[in-house]
């Protein structure tokens, strides 16, 4: 497998991948339309009380999973005057947890961080660290509550909208 080439830029940034795509606000419109309607005011990210939306590399705002969980309460949308962050649009993403190999209780570890942090009950974990933790599609809401606290950083956000998800 061919290494990606490395710019001096990303050199510098202590960047050595390619970049995930970043996670945007809830309610953001598809990237495109969300990068072309955000002026990079940072309303949105002064308005999250959570503290989960940062200003980007890019300058547009993105949702950090690792910092916590979001509560959907909207004052990201409210303060959002261009339109980039739309009310209407339900649900508010289709981000939901995935479990990755990392995950303790799959390499015999009792641990239940994740489905203790989960707000919608949505992760179950076989007791005495007898396999990995499962997350129900259908009752994730991917607020990112189970993130951060996962020692073992085995969470994260993808998307998975629930169609597909089921």
């Amino acid at each position: 497998m061919a290494a990606a080439a490395l710019s001096r830029r990303a050199l510098l940034f202590g960047r050595t991948a390619a970049e995930e795509p970043a996670l945007r606000a809830p309610w953001a419109l598809a990237e495109a339309a969300f990068a072309a309607r955000c002026t990079r005011c940072d309303a949105c990210v002064r308005a999250c009380g959570e503290g989960v939306l940062a200003r980007g590399a890019d300058g547009l705002p993105r949702f950090e999973a690792t910092a916590g969980e979001c509560t959907f309460c909207g004052d990201c949308v409210r303060a959002c005057d261009t339109g980039a962050l739309d009310a209407s649009l339900s649900p508010p993403w289709e981000l939901r947890a995935q479990v990755g190999p990392g995950c303790l209780p799959a390499h015999g570890v009792v641990c239940a961080s994740c489905r203790d942090a989960c707000p919608e009950s949505a992760i179950r974990v076989p007791p005495g660290g007898r396999g990995a933790a499962w997350i129900d599609p259908a009752l994730c809401t991917g607020c990112a509550a189970c993130v951060g606290v996962c020692p073992a950083d085995a969470l994260a956000l993808a998307d998975a909208p629930l169609e597909a998800a089921a």
